[in-house]
């Protein structure tokens, strides 16, 4: 091996050691204050595990306070909305893949055009809508502004995996008799698997980490979702900062394990969907 290609690999790792140092630092940070007797958030000790660690912050978020209720509120949420997310983005990517109509590019250049916005921005008229729709402090409100905010992006990348899926596959099981939905369903849905998970992902993620428009649509403190739930640990006085921490791990253990389940699918779903359209 060369002088020049050992510094090469040399400098490339230490790149990236550096940088997995500086994203994992404030994860074991959080993991010590979770562990701490009382509220500690600063201590003088570096020590991973600190002195007289004990599993009461846990204990407390899970038997004294509704953190299970919030946690089953936004897992209740976060299903709708990556089902709902799927289902349209599916079928819409393909229609804007495969069929040719008036309007067509329009509705691309719409839906690329609201990606520039963020959903902040629409806050007002959208708390009005609710309003009138009488779904102001509804889960069915909350999944219909989520679902909305997630499907330009979704949509998008359906249409470019969708592109990079033979006709010809399609014409075949025409020929050998399937309809149009037999022919998507049987053919063209099953190989746009990569696709489906990064939707089904985004979508997820959307509704489980948002908290600014839940906290404007959602008012009733049993239907908070994690986000609102943990919020309530802080004050303007105090804040249970072992509750937070000990809130904000086990928030990321079902998005980890999201992750871990459908990794395979994740490098492919990015990279084939971005290919053409």
């Amino acid at each position: 091996m060369s002088l020049s290609s050992f510094f090469s690999k040399f400098s490339t790792y230490f790149v990236l050691l550096f940088f997995a140092l500086v994203t994992v630092y404030p994860v074991t940070r959080i993991i010590t204050i979770s562990l701490r007797p009382g509220d500690q958030l600063l201590s003088t000790s570096l020590a991973f595990i600190p002195e007289g660690a004990t599993l009461d912050n846990y204990k407390e978020l899970i038997f004294e306070t509704a953190f299970l209720q919030w946690l089953g509120n936004s897992f209740f949420v976060s299903l709708v909305v990556t089902l709902t997310g799927v289902a349209l983005a599916s079928t819409a990517g393909y229609a804007l893949s495969r069929y040719t109509f008036r309007g067509r590019n329009s509705m691309l250049s719409g839906l690329l055009i609201t990606q520039m916005f963020p959903a902040t921005m629409l806050l007002l008229p959208l708390y009005v809508m609710l309003i009138q729709l009488q779904l102001l402090n509804t889960f069915l409100g909350i999944v219909v502004i989520y679902t909305a905010t997630a499907l330009p992006f979704c949509v998008w990348q359906m249409k470019g995996y969708y592109d990079t899926i033979p006709v010809a596959m399609e014409e075949a099981a025409k020929i050998d008799g399937c309809s149009p939905w037999q022919t998507f369903y049987k053919v063209v849905f099953p190989l746009a698997a990569p696709a489906l998970v990064i939707t089904a992902l985004f979508s997820f993620m959307t509704a489980w980490n948002e908290y600014v428009i839940a906290n404007v649509v959602l008012q009733d403190t049993d239907m908070f979702t994690l986000p609102l739930g943990l919020k309530l640990f802080q004050s303007s006085l105090t804040t249970e900062w072992g509750l937070y921490a000990a809130g904000s791990l086990l928030v990321s253990i079902p998005v980890v394990l999201i992750f871990l389940l459908l990794s395979r699918f994740l490098i492919s779903g990015l990279t084939l969907g971005s290919v053409k359209g």
